[in-house]
């Protein structure tokens, strides 16, 4: 069982998001995201003080929230940061400008993901990212594109489409595509853009990238496992089903042992530690991976071809950093010299775990909102 405190952390997926509703592009579609968001992240948390009103969290997240959030109320050394291309929203949902200012303000704490949407944009567009973003490690992307009359969605496997931008990923440097699975967005038909199935034809033709399932396995699990099993360039992003590992541990481990029932234990080794934070509050997360185990009951019968194994310390710390770190060529040694007396480190020295949420510009709202409703004011003092 491992202490946060004594690990080294990598959150693969971090968002400064704009959910307020004065970014919605697309009211409908933006509103129903934003509210699924909510749903998941902001609020049914086993521990109350996790949750966040409505208002706070329907709002305007600023980078500096973001890294806050990160480095001074969990045991995160390093984010990620997504620009997303998600234009049911004016700004993609997080815009290239806020990751911009992530990478370039703290860049021994963050990495940046370029974002593009290959029906709206150009290889131009890439390109102008690459410099502005401090040399991205990953690219972004979302099987649905919106472009302010009509949703049209598109294919990992469509050579016209998308190969281009894969191709001009490796000439930039740029060894890992992020894509956004498993989890359909907005009220809006889909086909079979979620399913991750047309990741196997990028995989094979494109064997020098890694491509990271976003939301991986949280629907279509035994498919996942299977392209786990076949491609080692496939990885699978945790984002979402770290909710569901503290929510619902059991159901987490169901999903888990599908995707390692084909390829057994040596898929661990392509599991990275994805929060989404500002989705929900990193922390409780965090702790419960810490203390995670598979159920015993759940282990006798799982394996397709053979027996599974309980999940290890040194599982927990390839997920929490170095499966990630080794796809990206980051050094941790190296990074943990430079950050080690930083504004961040300085502060978890006075107060590892500050108040859930006290050190964001939102905590002033959430004290208002919490009292406006009668919520027990514990809430805003553990």
């Amino acid at each position: 069982m491992l202490n946060p405190e004594d690990e080294f952390i990598i959150d693969a997926v971090a968002h400064p998001y704009n959910l307020d509703p004065s970014n919605y592009a697309d009211v409908p579609s933006a509103t129903v995201i934003s509210e699924t968001a909510y749903t998941i992240g902001g609020m049914g948390s086993p521990d109350p003080v996790y949750d966040i009103p409505h208002d706070a969290y329907v709002s305007d997240w600023s980078v500096s929230d973001l890294a806050n959030l990160l480095f001074k109320e969990t045991a995160t050394d390093m984010g990620s940061v997504h620009n997303l291309p998600l234009y049911c929203y004016a700004d993609g949902m997080v815009s290239l400008e806020k990751t911009a200012e992530a990478v370039h303000t703290w860049p021994d704490r963050f990495i940046a993901y370029a974002g593009i949407d290959p029906l709206q944009q150009t290889l131009a567009d890439f390109d102008s990212q690459i410099d502005l973003l401090n040399q991205p490690t990953g690219l972004k992307l979302y099987p649905t594109s919106w472009n302010g009359t009509t949703v049209s969605q598109w294919g990992m496997n469509d050579p016209k489409v998308i190969f281009p931008f894969y191709e001009r990923a490796l000439e930039h440097g740029v060894k890992v595509i992020a894509v956004h699975k498993a989890v359909p967005l907005g009220p809006v038909v889909t086909d079979d853009a979620f399913n991750p199935a047309d990741i196997e034809a990028a995989a094979g033709a494109f064997p020098d990238l890694t491509f990271e399932i976003v939301h991986g396995g949280i629907s279509f699990a035994e498919e996942t496992g299977w392209l786990l099993a076949r491609f080692p360039n496939i990885y699978i992003n945790l984002e979402i089903s770290n909710v569901i590992l503290e929510r619902r541990p059991r159901t987490f481990s169901k999903m888990l042992l599908e995707w390692l029932k084909v390829g057994g234990m040596p898929i661990l080794d392509r599991l990275v530690w994805g929060t989404g934070c500002t989705r929900a509050h990193p922390r409780p997360t965090i702790d419960a991976f810490c203390q995670y185990e598979i159920p015993e009951d759940l282990l006798e019968d799982a394996g397709l071809f053979g027996p599974l194994s309980q999940i290890t310390d040194e599982h927990k710390r390839g997920i929490l950093a170095t499966n990630y770190a080794g796809i990206h060529g980051i050094d941790i040694e190296a990074r943990k010299a430079a950050i080690a007396d930083d504004e961040f480190s300085r502060a978890r020295a006075v107060d590892a775990r500050p108040v859930p949420w006290s050190t964001t510009s939102k905590w002033d709202l959430i004290e208002r909102e919490r009292a406006a409703s009668g919520a027990d004011p514990v809430l805003s003092q553990s």
